[in-house]
């Protein structure tokens, strides 16, 4: 029987009290026996509990001083420490998943102490950065030297296992290996996928705008992005769209039992609740165990999703056999991706990790994008009418987009790179340094940053794609012509690391152009048939009043956004659209 987190937790702690207490004992001992001393008992108790506290005391000035001389063989600098005790400091960071604007926290941080800077955290001493040199060397040209990690490896394993976004060294080329082959074709398939689900997904909003009631659009397009992303990896739709979509909480009472007994609703649910859960994980460093300490909160989430994966991959499994054994005749290619995998390896673990990694970036990222596009949409009606100009210029007012299509519609990938900019999926993500380095300086005349070995580094794409001296005086404004203009030549081309909704590097995003052109495609279906996109004020939820007096962040968001794994408005994005005529 597997321990709970928490008992673990302690056991693996044992070790590093008793030793320090038994040490002291016994030297105490020692000397008594050899009557160099005679201690009184209220002076051995008191000196055998305080031994560990009194060491790890010693160890945290003494690594201070360790690192700032390792620092200056280095001819290297350690960045400002921010002054504020770890406990409030983790209370204030796990707030800010359920009820803050997304790194302000952070951002607050970065007012005060510069673009980089330390957080002590209990026993760890973690680095965040917005600087894009900085994120440019953990990402390629030191990637060598950063890893995911033991502490976030253990932090999302009960929810990503050994998968490629929670692996390093030879697991996570292993994984690379497996599935690179199948995101460099461009296939067919793709789009019929794409466009199979987009008719879907547009009919069933159709069928709510006519009843006269809103759209939570989040709730529509991650249920596009779901059943996309389960037949693009197994073949098998888990049909989330036919379960229909949710009523506004005034007309709750309308959504009918089917909803809620479909079995796609359940696998959503699960997978949910995961990622809340595994990001709550993240702000309480390597003493997560102690949040959860009598049992493991994610996984019975995740034992919902594999209940859906076993089954489809057994189902290769079992095909491939039949394939090697002549029984039916093997496909030149595989049409999913699963069937890809299970002829790279037959580990049921290795292949369930992996497909619920990809279920994550599937649904969640390319759902985010396209939430936030629409949120764009809502306000600006200007760009709105723009859009529909290139679409129907480039592909008709009805008919789905292709490959060709997609690479002439420039405006069209504009305004998708301006919403990953301002509303990156991934807000903030960590990686920790497997021996120590250093950071380039980002100035002329400035030192290097210094990093020891297995520090915690955090880079905050959020923050550092809105920063004014890197995007210019109109950083917070949208306007997808800054990928267009002479601003493209100024800002983002000289420093490309400045953009990195997709990671970089040799860990860059392999699907991230079937993310593209699945938001392509359905922003394509989307102004071929809607128009008039306005928030439904009656039912979302506003953002806290404090957010718009933040430090420095000039919060002007209609809308609240949250993020766990990945960026989501709380509550629903619910929306209004008019049908375009002939549609």
């Amino acid at each position: 029987m597997e321990l709970p987190p928490g008992p673990r937790y302690i056991l693996r702690l044992i070790p590093t009290f008793a030793v320090p207490s038994l040490a002291v004992y016994f030297a105490l001992t020692l000397l008594q026996l050899l009557g160099l001393c005679n201690l009184s008992l209220w002076f051995i108790v008191p000196a055998v509990l305080l031994a560990k506290p009194i060491l790890l005391l010693w160890n945290i000035h003494y690594g201070k001083w360790v690192v700032r001389r390792a620092a200056a063989s280095f001819g290297a600098v350690v960045p400002p420490v921010v002054q504020e005790w770890s406990v409030f400091t983790i209370k204030e960071i796990a707030a800010t998943t359920k009820t803050g604007h997304p790194c302000n926290k952070m951002l607050e941080f970065e007012e005060k102490y510069g673009h980089v800077f330390q957080l002590e955290l209990f026993n760890n001493v973690a680095l965040a950065t917005t600087e894009p040199e900085h994120i440019k060397a953990i990402l390629a040209t030191q990637f060598e030297s950063f890893d995911k990690g033991p502490m976030f490896i253990d932090q999302m394993s009960s929810l990503l296992g050994t998968g490629v976004f929670n692996a390093d060294g030879e697991m996570w080329k292993f994984h690379r290996a497996m599935t690179r082959p199948f995101f460099t074709r461009e296939r067919i398939s793709d789009f019929e996928i794409y466009h199979r689900n987009c008719d879907i997904t547009l009919r069933v909003a159709k069928q709510r705008l006519n009843e006269g009631l809103s759209v939570d659009f989040q709730d529509l397009v991650s249920r596009f992005t779901l059943d996309a992303a389960t037949e693009f990896l197994f073949g098998n739709n888990v049909g989330s769209l036919l379960a229909g979509i949710p009523y506004p909480p005034s007309h709750e009472s309308r959504t009918s039992r089917s909803f809620y007994d479909h079995p796609s609703t359940a696998f959503v649910k699960a997978f949910v609740q995961g990622q809340v859960q595994s990001a709550m994980r993240l702000n309480y460093g390597a003493e997560w165990p102690l949040s959860e300490f009598w049992a493991d909160e994610v996984k019975p989430a995740r034992n919902v999703m594999d209940q859906f994966i076993e089954p489809l991959m057994e189902k290769a499994l079992a095909r491939r056999q039949q394939e090697i054994d002549g029984a039916i005749e093997s496909k030149a290619e595989e049409e999913t991706l699963l069937g890809h995998l299970v002829n790279h390896t037959q580990d049921t673990v290795i292949l369930k990790d992996e497909l619920a990694n990809l279920l994550v970036a599937g649904r969640d990222t390319t759902g985010s994008l396209l939430t936030f596009s629409m949120y764009m949409l809502t306000q600006h009606p200007d760009i709105e009418k723009r859009l529909r100009a290139e679409i129907f210029d480039t592909v008709g007012p009805a008919g789905s987009p292709t490959y060709e299509h997609m690479r002439q519609m420039k405006y069209v990938r504009a305004f998708l790179n301006e919403v990953l900019r301002l509303y990156p999926p991934v807000p903030a993500d960590f990686r920790c340094s497997n021996k120590a380095t250093t950071l380039p300086a980002a100035r002329p005349g400035q030192k290097p940053i210094y990093v020891p070995v297995n520090t915690p580094t955090l880079y905050v794409t959020m923050n550092m794609q809105r920063r004014t001296d890197l995007w210019g005086p109109d950083a917070l404004e949208f306007d997808p012509d800054r990928f267009l203009d002479e601003r493209l030549q100024k800002y983002l081309i000289p420093n490309p690391f400045i953009l990195s909704p997709f990671n970089a590097g040799p860990r860059i995003c392999l699907g991230q152009q079937f993310a593209y052109h699945e938001a392509t495609f359905f922003l394509v279906r989307l102004l071929q048939n809607f128009t008039g996109f306005a928030l439904d004020d009656s039912v979302n939820i506003a953002p806290p009043a404090d957010w718009a007096s933040g430090i420095g962040r000039k919060a002007t968001e209609k809308i609240f956004p949250l993020s766990h794994l990945t960026l989501y408005v709380n509550g629903g994005l619910w929306v209004q659209m008019k049908e375009l005529p002939g549609a």
